[in-house]
């Protein structure tokens, strides 16, 4: 079942599995899987014997020669032939809080014992005053009371309608 892959497309996926594969025996990152190995071994056969690694039409281009994901693991494994790390959102490592405080059992830390001086506490300024600009509301008035409920509703029955009860 041949599918009609432009030459070009077709030369440059052999080119790049062809590629990876070799960057993976020259041993520059981890090496390949065995999974990896025989992922690429296939995908190298099916493009020669058929123009494509894949047959459904709806995981890739027309004219490709690889699907969606097979170009997508492919550049995967080139990477990690080549040696170089996943790429992806990481999160950032921060260093866990160390809060800056002052080791007073150290001896280069701690003043001389001669120019020690009692200090006296610091002095506060006093708490600003409020003052009322407008006369108080009257003890007379109260808040308004709060609405009293509704009573609720009462089931009434209806003498008539479809029994034909008039009574």
């Amino acid at each position: 079942m041949s599918r009609d892959v432009d030459e070009r497309k077709k030369r440059a996926a052999l080119r790049k599995l062809r590629k990876a594969a070799a960057l993976a025996e020259q041993g520059l990152g981890p090496e390949l899987s065995d999974w990896e190995r025989q992922f690429l071994e296939e995908v190298e056969a099916r493009i020669e014997t058929y123009g494509s690694a894949f047959a459904d039409r709806e995981k890739g281009a027309e004219g490709e020669a690889l699907s969606s994901l097979q170009q997508v693991k492919l550049k995967e494994i080139d990477k990690k032939a080549r040696g170089k790390g996943k790429s992806g959102f990481k999160s950032k490592v921060r260093p866990a809080y160390t809060p800056r405080v002052r080791n007073i059992d150290a001896e280069d830390d701690a003043p001389p014992e001669a120019d020690v001086t009692p200090a006296s506490p610091p002095v506060r300024p006093p708490a600003p005053r409020l003052v009322a600009t407008t006369a108080p509301a009257p003890a007379s008035q109260h808040p308004p009371a709060a609405p009293t409920p509704s009573p609720r509703p009462r089931f009434q029955v209806i003498k008539g309608g479809k029994s034909g009860d008039d009574a």
